[in-house]
């Protein structure tokens, strides 16, 4: 049962991760859209709309991966000590 739940915790922090890292370019675009279609922008806002979602995205992406990191090592830290690992 153990193996299921952490089967299902790495599921539940994939789909975390795609939707952090997939929703702000998408977010950034729409609102692109939105303001050259209904406030008369011109089409240069596309460009700063994906630069700025690429970053947001991009950002969540470094600080999965520091989150991932810092729960390893934790572990790590928590681990009994081994025949060939004293401390």
């Amino acid at each position: 049962m153990k193996d299921w739940m952490g089967a299902l915790e790495n599921i539940v922090w994939l789909t975390q991760l795609g939707l952090s890292v997939l929703l702000p370019p998408v977010f950034f675009l729409w609102l692109a859209w939105w303001l050259t279609s209904s406030r008369g922008m011109g089409g240069w806002v596309y460009v700063p709309a994906l630069v700025l979602g690429l970053g947001c995205g991009a950002s969540s992406f470094f600080r999965f991966c520091r989150m991932v990191q810092r729960k390893a090592d934790q572990k790590r830290k928590d681990a009994p000590v081994s025949f060939n690992r004293h401390k």
